[in-house]
């Protein structure tokens, strides 16, 4: 796993290479080789994105994959700016990832692709647990989609047409 560190728009996105792996496409001609690369972009502050690339050599691959990553930012509510609100199951192919809020101190308690999202995303004290396949790719898309169903006691009071304080008891 690789870092950089790039400038957009005056907010800093930290970037993570997940994996670089060789893909390859038959032809009649023989087989044409080619890279593919998993990135996560974020500014540890409730940001965060995945993308991937694919291209002749790993570097073009890995800069496809950041801009992919870019594109797809996603806004977490993050609670005390350290957990997040609720637990919450992703899913994303036969990945499942099952993530819960933990107390100060923790730490992010999660494997592999799972914790370059959940740290980039600035979640500092979480829990989770992957189910089903262990693909790095849909690993992290099931992560994204946890923290992306997430919602806070305010929208879910808005939705329901009730006070923050009926929601929390």
């Amino acid at each position: 796993m690789q870092k950089r560190a790039q400038d957009n728009k005056d907010k800093t996105l930290e970037e993570l290479v997940i994996d670089v792996k060789s893909v390859v496409k038959v032809n009649k001609g023989g087989r044409q080789r080619r890279f593919a690369a998993t990135v996560v972009v974020g500014d540890r502050k409730g940001r965060v994105g995945l993308g991937i690339g694919k291209a002749n050599e790993v570097p073009d691959a890995i800069k496809k994959a950041i801009q992919d990553a870019n594109k797809n930012i996603i806004k977490i509510p993050l609670i005390d700016g350290r957990t997040v609100a609720h637990e919450a199951i992703g899913t994303s192919g036969a990945a499942r990832v099952m993530i819960k809020p933990a107390a100060a101190g923790t730490g992010v308690i999660a494997g592999g692709s799972v914790r370059a999202v959940l740290e980039l995303a600035g979640v500092r004290d979480i829990v989770s647990k992957s189910l089903g396949a262990r693909t790095k790719l849909n690993m992290a898309r099931a992560a994204l989609n946890a923290l992306a169903s997430i919602k806070t006691a305010e929208e879910v009071a808005a939705l329901r047409g009730k006070t923050v304080e009926e929601i929390l008891g």
